[in-house]
């Protein structure tokens, strides 16, 4: 981790650098609030952890972490003070902190809580990414239509196409990575059944139909009939 630390006392500044030093991490010390806040806005995607004393000079805890989430809403912050009223904690954590430690403390102690906030972030920080990644890469996206193999969802027009079993949604798939192009009964089941199929290919008109199906409750049609030939995927048409 690299952490910042605002703190007007040099003896707590000196005695935490040592802890610091012994977990591997690296620090940087600002004794004054508004240098710390300088140093702060200078690089604000360097610091993974940020620890904040309530009474600094020049600006205090309270300022400093106003000002920094203006800035960013994810660094965590740490308030230390000596102060230990309820309503300073309460306010300290309005203006963005989000753990409160109080003076006199242990350097074992500030460690744990830091590495449990960071642990925290780390857990905020993968799930939104992930919900972003689910949300986001569609492996087909158009103005109209958009499908995802993760998530194995289709959408049309925003609308979930709801209820599309495996072979449907391969089906679906299959037809729309390529808009526009036809492809035969036969072509169908080799692609999406994966074996040539010579007995009666009405197993493929059957899927088809079910899948139209599920496509109209959410939208116009958008698989289509090339009458002796096959089916294709055209949304081009969609007003």
């Amino acid at each position: 981790m690299n952490i910042l630390m605002i703190e007007d006392n040099e003896s707590v500044a000196e005695m935490m650098q040592m802890f610091f030093l012994n977990e591997g991490w690296e620090a940087t010390f600002k004794y004054d609030g508004k240098e710390g806040l300088d140093a702060f806005l200078a690089t604000p995607n360097e610091w993974d952890m940020i620890t904040l004393d309530l009474n600094l000079p020049s600006m205090d805890g309270m300022m400093v972490a106003r000002e920094i989430r203006k800035v960013s809403q994810s660094v965590p912050i740490i308030m230390l003070t000596a102060r230990d009223s309820e309503s300073d904690q309460v306010i300290g954590l309005e203006m963005g902190a989000d753990d409160y430690v109080t003076k006199p403390f242990s350097p074992l102690t500030l460690i744990a809580r830091i590495k449990a906030l960071h642990r925290r972030s780390e857990i905020a920080e993968t799930l939104t990414t992930d919900r972003q990644e689910e949300t986001q890469a569609f492996d087909i996206e158009t103005a109209h239509f958009k499908l995802n193999t993760k998530t194995r969802e289709a959408y049309l027009n925003q609308k979930l196409i709801e209820g599309l079993t495996p072979k449907e949604f391969d089906l679906l798939y299959t037809l729309a990575k390529k808009p526009r192009q036809v492809f035969s009964r036969e072509q169908l089941l080799q692609l999406v059944w994966d074996y040539q199929y010579f007995g009666d290919e009405r197993t493929v008109d059957a899927h088809i139909k079910k899948l139209r199906q599920k496509i109209e409750k959410v939208g116009p049609q958008v698989i289509q009939t090339v009458w002796g030939v096959g089916y294709k995927f055209d949304d081009s048409g969609i007003a």
